[in-house]
Formats: C-alpha cells, sequence, structure tokens
C-alpha cells in the first residue's frame, strides 16, 4: 500500500473516493478514528491508501481532475 493524499475534508475524502471507484481503483482511509477523537483541530488528517500496483493510476486520475497539489 502506497499513502496518495491526507485530508480531514469530508466532501474531498468522499468525491475522490468517487473518482478513484470509477477507475476501478479501491482505496483505504487510515486514521479516521483518530482524527475524529482529536476532535476538530485537525491534527490528525486521515490517511488515503492505495494498493502498490493502482498507486501511479490513482495519480493520474488525480491529476487529471485539478487536484495534483493534494498528492503526497
Amino acid at each position: 500500500m502506497k499513502e496518495l493524499f491526507r485530508s480531514n475534508e469530508l466532501v474531498f475524502l468522499s468525491w475522490a473516493g468517487a473518482l478513484l471507484k470509477s477507475e476501478n481503483i479501491e482505496m483505504i482511509v487510515l486514521d479516521g478514528h483518530m482524527s475524529v477523537m482529536e476532535g476538530s483541530v485537525s491534527a490528525i488528517p486521515r490517511r488515503v491508501m492505495v494498493a502498490d500496483e493502482d498507486y501511479d493510476r490513482a495519480r493520474r486520475a488525480l491529476e487529471a481532475a485539478g487536484e495534483g497539489g493534494r498528492l503526497v
């Protein structure tokens, strides 16, 4: 698994998940429970991970959608 990006923006996470799903790329969100526990400070962002073999395609999909600046 490789980290694709970090974010606490729930709308963006949902949108990115839908985009990746449309490309047949599964994403896993890590640290979701930790980011909720720390409150609204957003000190612990959620990490979005994809399989190693999907990483390049996932990056290209987000870059093509104009979100390349969010990538790790």
